[in-house]
């Protein structure tokens, strides 16, 4: 029977699916099998052996649901992003945005508060000064909306 791979804590997932789609900013994924061979090649599964880095677990969720949904994820991102057109958000704070919108909507597991409050660590780590301030105000705004039924999905 072979080795089943190990589950890593949601934390260390999302910080691996952070970067991960970070890195599609750069070097975007066109379809779903490039975008599993991206990952399956990715620096974080490069001393597993094949076996364990096919693509499963929470880190994949994130980033196929990211992937796969970032016109909806960013049509939300728009409607609370004040004077800031999506283009124009920072690949760091973009990514962040989506992620925790992306656990916000399609997520039932995850309560909004655990989605906002891992977006701002993320953005401590990851962000400058102002990051953390903007990724939390933005998704404060999008959770209320949420909350309230007033949230419009377009896609």
């Amino acid at each position: 029977m072979a080795n089943k791979p190990k589950k890593i804590p949601r934390k260390l997932a999302r910080a691996q699916a952070f970067q991960f789609l970070y890195g599609l900013n750069f070097s975007p994924a066109m379809t779903i099998e490039a975008l599993q061979e991206a990952y399956m090649t990715s620096p974080d599964n490069a001393d597993k052996p094949e076996a364990q880095c096919q693509p499963e677990g929470f880190t994949w969720e994130l980033i196929e649901g990211v992937w796969s949904n970032y016109r909806a994820l960013d049509d939300v991102i728009s409607q609370f992003s004040r004077h800031w057109k999506v283009e124009r958000i920072g690949k760091i704070e973009i990514t962040l945005l989506r992620l925790a919108v992306f656990e916000m909507l399609y997520r039932e597991d995850i309560p909004p508060k655990v989605a906002i409050n891992e977006a701002i660590e993320l953005a401590k780590q990851y962000g400058d000064d102002r990051s953390r301030p903007f990724v939390n105000g933005l998704l404060d705004a999008a959770a209320k909306a949420l909350e309230e039924g007033t949230l419009e999905l377009k896609y």
